[in-house]
């Protein structure tokens, strides 16, 4: 469930990111002001939700799985934004980049067969800047 959120919402989040944008003129960071008028815009806004969405989706399968295993799995997501830019987007897919979504899926075939997890290190290994956020996380959950 985690990772089919990380998988849809960066690929929505970033949708919603690339239609407002192209109903804006461009922006340039030379003026900062028409960047941060552009979040307040109705489907940026949607777009940063979404990308929050994501991040912390993202944040919670990192907390149990490996990052090997974590981001190739989510790689389905490249399909998707492929499919949202052709379909709703309408943008033109070259021959050439859906022969590589499909290079990549393939790939996520082989990571997925993996463990998710492949050792977790034990409590004497951690800093004590870990420790203090283990701590801390524990006194939320009481």
């Amino acid at each position: 469930m985690i990772l089919g959120l990380v998988a849809l919402c960066a690929p929505l989040g970033d949708s919603c990111l690339s239609r407002g944008m192209t109903r804006l003129p461009q922006i340039t960071l030379a003026h900062p002001a028409s960047l941060i008028a552009a979040v307040f815009t109705p489907w940026i806004a949607v777009g940063i939700a979404m990308l929050i969405g994501f991040f912390a989706s993202y944040l919670t399968a990192l907390s149990w799985a490996d990052l090997t295993f974590v981001l190739p799995a989510t790689a389905i997501g490249n399909v998707f934004v492929a499919l949202i830019a052709r379909f709703w987007l309408n943008e033109p897919i070259s021959l050439e980049r859906w022969a590589g979504i499909v290079l990549i899926t393939i790939g996520v075939g082989f990571v997925a067969q993996g463990p998710a997890l492949t050792e977790r290190p034990a409590a004497a290994d951690l800093t004590k800047a870990e420790e203090a956020a283990v701590q801390l996380g524990e006194e939320h959950v009481r």
